[in-house]
């Protein structure tokens, strides 16, 4: 696993608003975050939490404002190209394996370790899974496929749409426990809630999005 510099990474967004069919969907938005930290996001339903994380990850593309990523060395990168994103519903085959899918995942990155992808099988409580096909687990165990795709990403910033989703006491100790060690090596992790959920126990801002608007 990865260990990242403290403040490695830090995003900036200035005055990010996005609209959908003239309608705002949230914005103006401003907030900075390093490496070590987390920011926690609220709001209600339709308050634009999902499509915030989807234009940070690059999907959707932000009608005003500004998305910048700061790196060691001076140097600056697209926010795609540093994050992993946990997005709501799976983003693995259903008819693959646990361990195909993390196999495809590797192979896009032109790497390949059985021994990484069985312990990040076991670390998200999927021991024992690997020929399983997708479709076979349950909404809870798919969330934690997520995970360990997310652990393999070795990404300096995680961002997490709605992590504790589907899962009971344990699962939602895993996320927490997750979110704890990748900024511990110096990570970033976004996440978004509902607000039904604790934040997690480490350094965490928090932006409501409310009305089209977000308060810090």
């Amino acid at each position: 696993m990865n260990d990242f510099s403290a403040n490695s990474i830090v995003l900036k967004v200035k005055a990010l608003s996005y609209f959908r069919n003239e309608e705002k969907i949230f914005g103006p938005i401003d907030f900075m975050l390093a490496g070590g930290n987390a920011l926690l996001v609220k709001g209600g339903n339709g308050s634009g939490k999902t499509t915030l994380l989807r234009v940070l990850s690059g999907l959707l593309k932000a009608q005003s404002g500004e998305i910048s990523v700061e790196k060691p060395g001076n140097n600056h990168s697209d926010l795609s190209h540093s994050s992993a994103y946990l997005a709501h519903k799976p983003g693995h085959k259903a008819e693959l394996s646990c361990l195909e899918n993390l196999e495809y995942l590797q192979a896009i990155f032109d790497h390949a370790d059985i021994g990484l992808i069985e312990a990040a099988l076991i670390k998200v409580g999927l021991g024992g899974y690997e020929d399983t096909p997708a479709k076979q687990l349950s909404a809870g165990q798919n969330k934690r496929l997520g995970l360990a795709r997310l652990l393999l990403s070795h990404s300096p910033c995680w961002l997490l749409d709605e992590p504790y989703a589907n899962l009971d006491l344990q699962g939602i100790e895993l996320v927490n426990r997750l979110i704890r060690e990748q900024t511990e090596r110096g990570g970033a992790v976004l996440l978004t809630t509902h607000g039904a959920y604790a934040a997690p126990d480490v350094p965490c801002q928090t932006l409501v999005l409310a009305d089209g608007r977000g308060n810090s």
